[in-house]
């Protein structure tokens, strides 16, 4: 069983790498956001400064991908809510249980904001567009929670993977 969890290992730079280029998104939507809020605020009070009728929608669609995205970065780092408060009274081999049980109804989640979420963002959203920009589709506004779903589903592959691996480790299996 040693040699597999070895050959498995080998993966994780994939997993890094991901959560690198997920972060670095993150991290892009927020400037996004900010350099827009800012020209937008400015633009109110600085009479030659433009006040685009689009800001609006687009600070909420990147702020609905930073949310989702963010929240699937929290499974990756295991800083996600959880309810821990009984773990040192149950035991051990319980709590490991409860863990590998909590992982496996997050990945059912991910995979049901895939399938839901592309079919929300390819039949809802291809029909409409912005109120603003009318030649960009709102499907950019449901995309999220099916990319979200994606990257919930490699972190918590890898989170469900390494509660396994600890349960065969600990036992010297």
């Amino acid at each position: 069983m040693s040699a597999l969890f070895e050959k498995i290992d080998k993966i994780k730079p994939a997993y890094d790498i991901t959560y690198k280029v997920v972060m670095f998104i993150c991290k892009m939507l927020l400037i996004t956001d900010i350099l827009i809020t800012s020209m937008a605020v400015a633009g109110r009070y600085i009479p030659f400064i433009p006040d685009p009728a689009w800001s609006e929608e687009v600070v909420l669609t990147c702020m609905s991908y930073m949310a989702v995205l963010s929240a699937a970065l929290a499974i990756r780092r295991n800083a996600h809510i959880r309810m821990t408060a009984f773990d040192p009274y149950l035991p051990k081999k319980l709590v490991k249980f409860l863990d590998v049980l909590a992982d496996v109804a997050v990945l059912v989640l991910a995979v049901i904001m895939i399938v839901v979420g592309w079919k929300y963002a390819s039949g809802i959203g291809s029909k409409g567009t912005y109120v603003s920009m009318p030649g960009v589709s709102r499907f950019w506004m449901y995309f999220p929670v099916p990319l979200a779903g994606v990257a919930m589903l490699i972190f918590e592959l890898e989170a469900l993977y390494n509660h396994v691996k600890e349960l065969f480790e600990k036992e010297g299996v």
